[in-house]
């Protein structure tokens, strides 16, 4: 398995690993399959060509089976943070290390950035193996929104985690 930046060719790629996320963990994200499914590849392919955020993806052979996304605040006041975002691989693929793979990636990628000095993530409360592996990799939970989430009528709490560079 190796792994690298995303870009504009990877964008199908992409929005097809994205919406399995959406569909397989809706509650792992923000977004719905619904308002992504009908996205067109141009969107996709400009966000991954983006300055200001890094995916990184990795790939079995030559199938993307985990990406995560690195943002960098562009407000002066909040350019020492970065967020972290979208980590999702497929559930085929889990319990092989690729999570914690994309997260080093992201963290190192993040070290490279000027001025960055914190890594700021969110994660659903009662996902425990992703909360396990962000907390080995020194994040801290420092707290936590409740009803952050709402599909159809169940509600889930988030936590806010935090990684100091």
């Amino acid at each position: 398995m190796n792994s690298r930046r995303l870009t504009a060719t990877d964008a199908k790629a992409y929005r097809d690993l994205r919406l399995e996320g959406l569909q397989n963990n809706p509650e792992a994200f923000g977004s719905s399959f619904e308002e992504e499914k009908d996205s067109p590849i141009e969107l996709i392919a400009g966000r991954l060509e983006s300055q200001s955020s890094y995916t990184i993806g990795v790939f079995d052979q030559e199938e993307l089976v985990g990406v995560a996304t690195l943002v960098q605040e562009s407000m002066l006041k909040l350019k020492h943070k970065a967020g972290i975002f979208a980590v999702y691989v497929s559930p085929e693929k889990r319990g092989l290390g690729i999570g914690k793979h994309l997260m080093v990636e992201v963290i190192n990628k993040a070290k490279e950035l000027e001025g960055v000095e914190q890594l700021n993530l969110t994660v659903v409360s009662t996902n425990a193996s992703a909360k396990r592996l962000y907390s080995s990799l020194g994040f801290e939970v420092f707290g936590t929104e409740k009803k952050a989430l709402k599909i159809g009528q169940q509600y889930f709490d988030e936590d806010y985690m935090v990684l100091f560079l």
